[in-house]
């Protein structure tokens, strides 16, 4: 029996979302928290936590990209006409805030205001309609005879808006356990003192979430609580009430690696539960995976090309992790 090239594609286009939500999210994160950290101090340890590896972060969001377009071009080109706004004001952001961590620095005390107003609206406004997108995405696309045939802004609907403010709250716990790893002394402890509040606040909308697509979507509905299924799926739920309560404990005394890891399991388990949703469509409601697949020649010449760089993006990463390991300190860090 052949490989499933269409299979090994979806699989590699979900990871690469997955690092990218994983790696981006928490310096977003950061970006999100600032407003709540008005010191000049503060905000040049929060930023030089992640200035030596944001921009590598971003290579898996190309990667993904790149991957649905070589793999899946009917997807491509049906998500893209369908999101094409938030997908706009998403890369808006990204450019903001790229823009904001290098001028930052340049800045002399006067604009340097700006470039943190830069900093936090572009970090805001990509994780918002990165939001708005996948809840939009879960909503369904309407699609006649392989093209979209909805309007520009079908996803401007209660769900979408929820999901991107849902986000919000995802990517600030990530940015806020990162900090508590990455800092010490009182911005540590500021850090520990918000996280426990966010952590209620991202289980709630979490929850929010959990029931709000199977009401509305009987066939999500369907999927989770359909015998045998109810009991396959029921370690997801679980998990996620057992992650926030180790998230919490681990708040106490004196924390380090563990709430950020935590918080990942749970990044990690609401990412699987809205796989579980989906599965097998990659065009919701109702084109799989294998109807939107390119020709198999397409698949397998991009896929050369992916399983010869995909180990480099690991390798230089992890390499780049390593040698920026440790406590960022007040003066330290980029220049």
């Amino acid at each position: 029996m052949g490989i499933d090239l269409t299979l090994l594609w979806a699989v590699i286009i979900l990871f690469g979302i997955l690092m990218y939500v994983v790696m981006d999210g928490f310096d977003l994160g950061i970006g999100i928290l600032y407003p709540f950290f008005p010191d000049d101090g503060d905000r040049d340890v929060m930023m030089n936590t992640v200035a030596p590896v944001w921009d590598g972060n971003e290579t898996w969001l190309v990667l993904g990209g790149a991957g649905l377009l070589a793999a899946f071009p009917l997807a491509y080109a049906v998500v893209l006409s369908a999101f094409m706004l938030p997908l706009i004001f998403m890369l808006l952001g990204l450019i903001f805030r790229g823009v904001a961590f290098e001028f930052r620095f340049k800045a002399n005390d006067r604009a340097r205001h700006f470039w943190d107003k830069a900093f936090i609206g572009g970090s805001v406004v990509a994780t918002f309609f990165q939001g708005v997108t996948l809840g939009a995405y879960l909503e369904g696309i309407e699609v006649v005879g392989r093209q979209f045939v909805g309007g520009p802004f079908d996803w401007f609907r209660p769900f979408p808006l929820f999901t991107g403010a849902a986000l919000l709250v995802a990517y600030a716990m990530l940015g806020c356990t990162w900090l508590v790893m990455k800092t010490e002394g009182e911005l540590q402890k500021r850090m520990i003192a918000l996280a426990k509040p966010l952590a209620l606040v991202l289980l709630g909308v979490i929850v929010v979430v959990s029931l709000w697509t199977p009401i509305a979507h009987e066939a999500i509905r369907e999927r989770w609580f359909s015998a045998p299924n109810l009991y396959l799926f029921m370690p997801v739920p679980v998990l996620v009430l057992a992650s926030t309560w180790f998230l919490l404990r681990s708040l106490d005394g004196h924390p380090h690696m563990a709430p950020f890891v935590l918080t990942l399991c749970l990044v990690f388990l609401g990412y699987s539960g809205l796989g579980i949703s989906l599965w097998p469509n990659i065009i919701p409601p109702n084109i799989d995976l294998w109807e939107a697949a390119g020709p198999p020649e397409s698949q397998g010449f991009a896929l050369v090309g992916a399983l010869f760089i995909i180990p480099i993006i690991l390798m230089y990463t992890a390499w780049s992790y390593y040698v920026f390991r440790g406590k960022v300190r007040a003066g330290e860090g980029y220049h």
